[in-house]
């Protein structure tokens, strides 16, 4: 195991080489993206460590995992974490940006999944990978909908977190895509805290929207029954 690795029960993921580490935020989307339609076909958009395709690998049977990622860093690392993983063999990464793989690639996946750029300012740090991976402007909202509509397969799932603040514009772009948000799960970090992020989970089927809320910590580093039975089959600590 790499020594700047984080250990899950079943993989770990060495993330010294991307600008964004394993968070919270990925181990949520991960954990809670919908697999009940047993998708065949799973997308990752953005992978960075490739954490979210390998807990998608755990659990799900999909055939084959794809996962897109632009810096080159990143890649390699995403590359290197799926050669260690149990699920190798149904795991792969494209060095391409979203929109040269939309052009290029016909396929169309069961399950898109992305944990995408969230800071949506104009403020940017000096270190451009990190830029790449925090930013909003990388990876704007628009042209991640738009590109979701033509990957997404008929009856797929599109799941996704974003911030809290962003909700009502995403469902609005999502819209105008002919992608409908099913069910949303507005997350806190404290019981009696603000909503910080938003869980998505869209498709092609316009139906009523499943609205509902959790938070994960009681009180400092005491965390929630709700994160801890979502994250179990994961964290060694859980």
């Amino acid at each position: 195991m790499a020594l700047d690795a984080f250990q899950f029960k079943q993989f770990s993921v060495a993330h010294d080489k991307c600008a964004m580490k394993v968070g919270t935020d990925a181990v949520l989307l991960g954990a809670w993206a919908y697999v009940d339609h047993r998708p065949k076909s799973i997308l990752d958009i953005g992978a960075g460590s490739g954490i979210l395709a390998l807990m998608l690998a755990q659990r799900s049977s999909a055939e084959f995992i794809d996962a897109l990622e632009i810096d080159a860093s990143a890649y390699e690392q995403c590359v290197a974490n799926f050669e260690q993983s149990p699920w190798r063999d149904r795991l792969f990464c494209y060095h391409a940006s979203l929109e040269e793989f939309t052009e290029e690639i016909e396929d169309k996946y069961d399950l898109i999944i992305s944990n995408p750029p969230f800071y949506t300012n104009p403020f940017d740090t000096q270190n451009y990978a990190r830029n790449i991976a925090r930013f909003e402007h990388a990876m704007p909202f628009k042209h991640l909908i738009e590109s979701v509509s033509k990957l997404l397969a008929d009856g797929g799932q599109f799941c996704v977190i974003i911030p809290y603040s962003a909700e009502k514009t995403f469902c609005t772009l999502a819209q105008a895509h002919g992608l409908f948000c099913h069910n949303i799960v507005n997350v806190r970090g404290e019981k009696q805290g603000e909503f910080k992020r938003c869980l998505m989970a869209l498709s092609f089927e316009n139906r009523q929207t499943n609205s509902q809320e959790m938070h994960l910590e009681d009180g400092r580093h005491s965390y929630s029954k709700a994160y801890k039975s979502m994250t179990k089959e994961f964290y060694l600590k859980f």
